[in-house]
């Protein structure tokens, strides 16, 4: 079994800048020119987390009104659709494996958080 060290915590500070990288990263690394959806899916992503940021219940949360467990069932769901969707969408090049890399990165993170019932017995 993998060592599940990732708390709520160290999750949350990792939010705000993983949801500004998903803005700003398709205008870095030019995605969208062998197919626009490439980049707006990050873009508009990268919105959506910064608002279920903004929202979720944890120290970062402005407004804290969405559990954190459907924040991170909403973080799963964005890795499994970063995983697929190049495969489904005909990504190529830097578009397929920004995606397949980010995907695979969220689902690691989210299978490696370390839930708060165990953090009680740690």
């Amino acid at each position: 079994m993998l060592p599940r060290f990732i708390t709520k915590s160290i999750h949350a500070y990792l939010d705000y800048p993983v949801a500004i990288g998903l803005i700003a990263m398709p205008f870095l690394f030019g995605l969208g020119e062998g197919n626009m959806l490439a980049f707006w899916l990050s873009v508009a992503t990268g919105v959506a987390a910064f608002i279920l940021t903004i929202l979720t219940d944890h120290h970062l949360g402005v407004v804290r009104i969405l559990p954190y467990k459907l924040h991170l069932v909403v973080d799963g769901l964005v890795g499994v659709v970063f995983v697929i969707a190049p495969i489904v969408l005909g990504f190529s090049g830097i578009e397929f494996w920004y995606y397949m890399a980010l995907g695979l990165t969220v689902l690691a993170v989210v299978g490696l958080h370390k839930s708060e019932d165990s953090a009680a017995y740690a």
